[in-house]
Order: structure tokens, then C-alpha cells, then sequence
């Protein structure tokens, strides 16, 4: 820092005169002392006023300079919560009474650029986060603090910044627009629109970075967030407000399971972010597609940091996005927030760590890499009514080499979210779609986010499973099994076909406490594994035409009794009869 220095240059296109100088030399001695002398330089481009430089501090005292500080002096204002009339009387009286400021705009110079980072010397007073502005206009956000240099990571081309180029401070965090007309956009990392649908008119601005509701303006997670799968709303309940993580290796379906849950929400008021970190262009489109075709874009906005995009902007892209999502969630409204995916997150903060030339640790991931999901993580909740009311549900994915969930990267998530749902390649690659697997998957919110209706409905599902699955490893060897093990191995087949669920298909919730009340009172046992999947679409079709009154009940208050859980398994039981009978007279015309 230079608290004392010894020049001050004037630029401007003509001399002062004695008068001007001796103005100026009662500034600097004020401000600077009195060690500090003035020299004027010739700038024919200086049309109308002056710049000052002292030191790393520039008074910018041209019309341009003016105007900066008038349009930052309305920036202000436009950010004041008020009503409209209000504002324009504030406006009115805040003009009149303006008067140009000699505040210095502090600046310093490129030193070096490359890989999406430059580094920056003369900006003393800059703090961690803050934008900076470079001379051909593209910003950056100050990353890493040196006594000598700042690190600042660029959101724009670095091949417009060349070394010694200015840099200026502009005392903001770096932020993102927001508002009601982003859903149903495609925008990239700083909220701009990459769909080819025109402009996004915005209604504020949020900083990506912003503390998390303390413990006091939370309420307890005790709404469901149905995701429309009927493994995962059966045994993984997801509340809203909870971060259930997705974890699983590559191609197992993580994505797939996350837009099925966006889907499920279309009637439900839930609004949707779906990040995609470091994906393909065309698997992100391909996806907007889906979502589209499904009617599920109204109620959804796609934020995208492809893979061809820097580390930089890979590394903003999900703080940026849950700014978006705590737009919606302060003003009582529920949220659902994908992050696709956090593996890719980690690399792209490795890589610029390592560029900042950071210390190196486990796996070459910096020492803050848990604070770096810690922090973005915690912003999900649900809030108190007193704030409204409104929750952030979040869907981390991550992805693992060869189904190690021991790996760093993995166990830091598992150990910060409220849950994991794990997909097993091995059932994947054998046709079980979701591949959930029972034993590793878990949701620390458990019941208290499950609705009445499913919990009497689900009974011993996940036992029986997990029952089925050790009887399985121990009878693949044997041929002389006893009838009683013959019937649990065909029954836990069964359960593990009906969980067996088409892509781009969430089920509704009585359509979910049907199939698991039937197939939990044995309903299917006789079945065939390979008649279940037609069993159960017929199954469905008949309560939607002949019992439409016990589906309509179950969706709008969420309660079963045990009555009415008796007429479900005696509905069932009398559409078995049906259908084998259906079937006998199908075998007999085949004959």
C-alpha cells in the first residue's frame, strides 16, 4: 500500500492555471499530505474535465467519469424496496440534489494472463469476491489474495486482456439477475439468455455468494417433495428443504432419475434449477428437449456451464444458480435445485487452485474443497413461516470411478447432505431401472417427509427387500431349494420387477400406494416375473376406470385408512382374477 505518495498526475487536455493548481494542491495535501506534488500531463483525449492518479487511486473527473457516477447513484436507488410512486419521488429528489463526488476509483494493472486467470498488482483495497472491471471490459472476480498480487479468476475472453492493461475496482460482489421471467429460459453462468428467445427482463439482483438461514429461521423438513419414483418415494422419502444426494457411476441413470422428479412437480408449484456443470452441449439439449416435450419447461430454469466453458465460469455456475432459486424461496415459493454435477464442480476449483498455485492435497484437491460444497449446500432449507415459508430442496449428483463412494470427493458430500441415493452399475447393466441399491441408499429424513397414505402403504418393503437380496447371494449356487424359499426368492423377484419404472414416467402418489399395497399383501406372488409390468399398467388402468373415487381420495387428502387399504387389496384381488382369466382365454385362441 502507499499511504504517502510523492506524485500526483494530472491528465487533461489543457494546463490548469494557478488558480485550478493551487486547488488541486490544497486536495492533495489534505488528503495525501503535504509531501505530495502535482504534475500535469497533455491527453488530447480528454475532451471535457480531468483524471487525477495518485497513487492507485484514480478521480475520474471527465463527463464519462460523471456520468458513471451518476448511473451507479441510480443503481442504488433502483435496489431500495419500495413501492413504485415512492421511487419516483426518491428518484426525483435524489437527482435534484446530486452533486458530482471526488471519490477515487482504485486501480491497478495486469501483470500476467492465461488459463482463464489473470494476475493483477495495485489493487490494495480489493477484498475476496469482489468483480473487477478490466479496460477492454471484460470482468473477472477476485479469487486469490497475495501481498504483492490479487488472482482473479475471468467470465469473458482473456484473449482481449493484455499484460499491463487497467484494472478497476467496482466494489461489488459479483451477482446474477433475477426474476419471475427466467423460468422457462436456458441461461449460462452470469444469467444471460443462450436460447435464441430474446432478452430476460430481470426484477433485481442477488450476490451468487450469500449466508445460509441460521438454525432459528428454519422449520423442520416435514413436507414431501414426491419425485414420482416408487423406490424412491417408498423407502428414500425426499422432503422439501432436505439435500438428498444422487451418486452413482457413469451412465446409471443419475441424470435420468433428476429429470423424472422435475417432471413429477409440473402440477405442483414446485419451481425447478437444473444446473448442468461441465455436460455436453448436445446431452443438455437433448435434455431441454425432454423437458419440453413433457410440458415441464414452464415451471423450470436451465442454467449451463458446458464443457467447453473455462474453470472459471464452471466454478460460479452453482452459486449462481441457487441465487436464482433463493429469489423464488424469500418470496414463499418451493424449490427444487439439480446440480449436475459436483465431481465436475471439484475438478474445475482443482484446476483453478492449482493455476493459483495453491497447496495441493489429497487427490491434488485443495485443502477448502469441503468448504467449497459446505457452504453452497447449506443455502438449501426450508424456512420458517415467519420468513415467508419457502424451501430450497437440493439434488446434488456426483459421480463415482467403479462404485467406490469412499473416494474424497463423495465421502466430503455424503457427510454434508441429508442422505444418498446410491445406483448400482451391476443392477443397472441387469435392466433394474432405477438401479437403486437398498443397502447403501438412505434419507436422514425418513418418514417425517412421507405422507400417511404411503407410510401404511409401504409396510415391510425395504426388509423384504434386503431379505431378498442376502437369500439371493446364498441360493444363486443351490438346485434343491424347499418350496417356502422357492416363495420368498418369487415374491422379492416380484417386488424387484414392480420397482422397475419407465424413464420419463414418475407415478402419481395413489398410483404408488396401489401397486405397493398389492404387491405387499401378495397379491402378484403367482405371477410370473415376466407378467408383472403388464400386471401392474393394467392394474392401474382399472382402479383409473372403475374405482376412480379411491384415487382421487388418496391424492387430495394423503391418508388411507385401514379400510380403505382393505378395499385397495380387495379391488386388486378381484382384477387378478380378471386377468387370469384374460390370460387362459389368450393361451386357449393361441392353441
Amino acid at each position: 500500500m502507499i499511504p504517502n505518495p510523492s506524485e500526483a498526475r494530472l491528465y487533461s487536455k489543457t494546463q490548469p492555471n494557478g488558480a485550478q493548481r493551487a486547488r488541486f494542491e490544497r486536495f492533495l495535501s489534505r488528503k495525501y499530505g503535504d509531501g505530495c506534488s502535482l504534475v500535469w500531463i497533455e491527453d488530447k483525449t480528454i475532451e471535457n474535465g480531468f483524471q487525477l492518479e495518485v497513487g492507485h487511486d484514480l478521480y475520474d473527473w471527465t463527463r464519462e467519469g460523471r456520468f458513471q457516477q451518476f448511473r451507479e447513484m441510480l443503481e442504488e436507488l433502483s435496489k431500495k424496496e419500495t413501492d413504485e410512486e415512492s421511487l419516483i419521488t426518491l428518484f426525483k429528489t435524489s437527482i435534484e440534489d446530486w452533486k458530482v463526488g471526488a471519490t477515487p476509483e482504485e486501480e491497478g494493472n495486469v501483470e500476467s494472463v492465461g488459463d482463464g486467470i489473470a494476475l493483477v498488482n495495485g489493487l490494495e483495497g480489493v477484498v475476496y469476491g469482489e468483480v473487477v472491471l478490466f479496460e477492454s471490459g471484460v470482468t473477472g472476480m477476485v479469487q486469490d489474495l497475495q501481498p504483492d498480487h490479487v488472482g482473479v479468476i475471468l467470465f469473458g475472453d482473456e484473449e482481449e486482456i493484455a499484460e499491463g492493461s487497467r484494472v478497476r475496482r467496482t466494489k461489488k460482489t459479483a451477482g446474477i439477475p433475477v426474476g419471475d421471467d427466467y423460468l422457462g429460459r436456458v441461461i449460462n453462468a452470469l444469467g444471460e439468455p443462450i436460447d435464441d428467445l430474446g432478452q430476460i427482463r430481470s426484477e433485481g439482483f442477488r450476490p451468487i455468494e450469500a449466508e445460509a438461514p441460521g438454525i432459528i429461521e428454519r422449520d423442520p423438513v416435514d413436507t414431501p417433495m414426491n419425485t414420482g419414483i416408487l423406490s424412491i418415494d417408498s423407502m428414500f422419502p425426499i422432503g422439501r428443504g432436505q439435500r438428498e444426494l444422487i451418486i452413482g457411476d457413469r451412465q446409471t441413470g443419475k441424470t435420468a432419475l433428476a429429470i423424472d422428479t422435475v417432471l413429477n412437480q409440473k402440477e405442483t408449484g414446485v419451481i425447478c434449477v437444473y444446473v448442468a456443470i461441465g455436460q455436453k452441449a448436445s446431452s443438455v439439449a437433448h435434455m431441454v428437449d425432454t423437458l419440453r416435450q413433457h410440458g415441464a419447461m414452464g415451471h423450470t430454469i436451465v442454467m449451463v456451464a458446458g464443457a467447453s466453458e473455462s474453470a472459471s465460469v464452471q466454478y460460479i455456475a452453482p452459486y449462481a444458480a441457487t441465487a436464482l432459486a433463493e429469489y423464488f424461496m424469500y418470496r414463499g415459493r418451493d424449490v427444487l435445485i439439480i446440480y449436475d454435477d459436483l465431481s465436475k464442480h471439484a475438478i474445475a476449483y482443482r484446476a483453478l487452485s492449482l493455476i493459483l498455485e495453491r497447496s495441493p492435497g489429497r487427490e491434488a484437491y485443495p485443502g477448502d474443497v469441503f468448504y467449497l460444497h459446505s457452504r453452497l449446500l447449506e443455502r438449501s432449507a426450508r424456512l420458517s413461516e415467519d420468513l415467508g415459508g419457502g424451501s430450497i430442496t437440493a439434488l446434488p449428483i456426483v459421480e463415482t470411478q467403479a462404485g467406490d463412494v469412499s473416494a474424497y470427493i463423495p465421502t466430503n458430500i455424503i457427510s454434508i447432505t441429508d442422505g444418498q441415493i446410491f445406483l448400482e452399475s451391476d443392477l443397472f447393466f441387469a435392466g433394474q431401472r432405477p438401479a437403486v441399491n437398498v443397502g447403501l441408499s438412505v434419507s436422514r429424513v425418513g418418514g417425517a417427509a412421507q405422507t400417511k397414505a404411503m407410510k401404511k402403504a409401504v409396510g415391510s418393503l425395504r426388509l423384504d427387500l434386503a431379505q431378498f437380496r442376502e437369500m439371493e447371494v446364498f441360493t444363486q449356487f443351490s438346485s434343491d431349494l424347499d418350496e417356502v424359499t422357492k416363495k420368498r426368492l418369487q415374491y422379492g423377484q416380484g417386488l424387484m420387477r414392480l420397482l422397475r419404472q419407465d424413464q420419463w414416467k414418475p407415478y402419481a402418489l395413489h398410483e404408488q400406494v396401489i401397486l405397493l399395497t398389492a404387491a405387499i399383501a401378495h397379491v402378484m406372488q403367482d405371477l410370473s416375473v415376466n407378467e408383472i409390468a403388464r400386471f401392474k399398467d393394467g392394474l392401474l388402468a382399472y382402479f383409473h376406470i372403475d374405482h376412480a373415487d379411491v384415487c382421487r381420495r388418496i391424492d387430495e387428502s394423503g391418508i388411507i385408512t385401514d379400510d380403505q387399504k382393505q378395499d385397495i387389496i380387495l379391488y386388486s384381488r378381484q382384477y387378478l382374477e380378471l386377468y387370469q382369466k384374460i390370460q387362459a382365454r389368450k393361451k386357449q385362441k393361441a392353441k
